[in-house]
């Protein structure tokens, strides 16, 4: 590191107005308070909470401009290889979407020999969800019957992995039939394929029958937690995450009840940056000995952000996007 680090630049991923394109921009990095350091970013896991940081719809407060990215992966002193998340980087403070970031020490885990820089990268929130939802929350075993709702994307695919490593039987849901052949390859052994319109969900609930799952992961909401809801076999497990679909639906609460049935909340926000690491840990740890399986749609160049932000409206995307910070 030069001895002035105040003169190190890094070309960088900015919002400068909420609602509009990111720029690229030549940024000056300021010198490293205390307890901060440089890190040489390599790559940065695309999620949905940047591109809604960029809409202004969370960090609100944040300043303008900054660079955004809230994890990522690279390098400190040249062969550290690190995961870099939390702390407020890509929201209160600058981000990580960029060839270099000053970040706080606490902000690094070490990534275990073995374990790829953009797999590294794409692992975040998405695999900490993935991970403790199904060992945690849901404690699938051997002798559940599994469906995954969502199973073509970020999370849902690595769910998918898990429980088939597990040793369970699990199905997957997508709304594409061109991605039944990569949650299959996630382990699915069946895909069912719906969009949640008005008049599938009856034909979808017949469908699950065949399966009657004991465990559900819900990263969709609308019709499909009603459909679940009605799917299941007594005293199951519904392990919800999300709302991509829609934020309210209709619940069929005499189902609901007269099954016994099992509604469990996961909510990552809310989780501290200590307990995010750990359970980044573990996830890596799992990731390494092959119980879970991260899969990267492509890697986008820093140049084209805003083509990644477009491909998760269009939901285009199999598994996580990445960002290429090098260079």
């Amino acid at each position: 590191m030069p001895p002035d680090a105040r003169r190190i630049t890094a070309r960088a991923a900015r919002l400068v107005t909420h609602g509009e394109p990111l720029t690229i921009d030549e940024v000056e990095l300021p010198e490293p308070s205390p307890g901060e350091l440089i890190v040489d970013m390599a790559f940065g896991g695309v999620n949905p909470v940047d591109r809604y940081g960029a809409l202004g719809r969370v960090a609100v407060d944040g300043p303008l401009p900054r660079t955004l990215g809230s994890e990522g992966s690279g390098f400190v002193d040249g062969d550290r290889h690190v995961i870099v998340r939390g702390h407020g980087l890509g929201s209160m403070r600058d981000g990580l979407w960029a060839t270099h970031a000053v970040v706080p020490a606490d902000a690094l885990i070490d990534i275990p020999t073995g374990v790829r820089l953009e797999a590294a990268a794409a692992l975040g929130i998405a695999g900490v969800t993935a991970w403790r939802t199904v060992t945690e929350l849901a404690r699938v075993t051997t002798d559940d019957r599994v469906l995954v709702l969502g199973a073509s994307g970020g999370v849902g695919s690595m769910i998918v992995s898990i429980v088939h490593r597990i040793g369970a039987t699990v199905w997957g849901q997508t709304g594409d039939a061109a991605k039944v052949p990569f949650v299959a390859a996630r382990g699915a052994e069946h895909v069912a394929v719906t969009s949640g319109q008005d008049g599938e969900m009856a034909s979808f609930v017949a469908e699950l029958a065949e399966l009657r799952p004991t465990v559900v992961f819900d990263p969709l909401g609308g019709p499909f937690f009603g459909a679940a809801v009605e799917a299941m076999a007594p005293r199951g497990r519904l392990v919800a995450f999300g709302t991509s679909a829609d934020s309210s639906g209709l619940v069929p609460l005499q189902a609901l009840y007269r099954k016994s049935l099992r509604v469990i909340g996961y909510g990552g926000l809310m989780e501290s940056d200590a307990a995010i690491a750990a359970g980044i840990e573990d996830a890596l740890r799992a990731l390494g000995d092959e119980r879970l399986e991260v899969c990267v749609d492509s890697l986008v160049p820093l140049a084209d952000v805003n083509d990644a932000f477009a491909r998760l409206v269009d939901r285009s995307v199999r598994g996580k996007l990445v960002l290429d910070l090098r260079g």
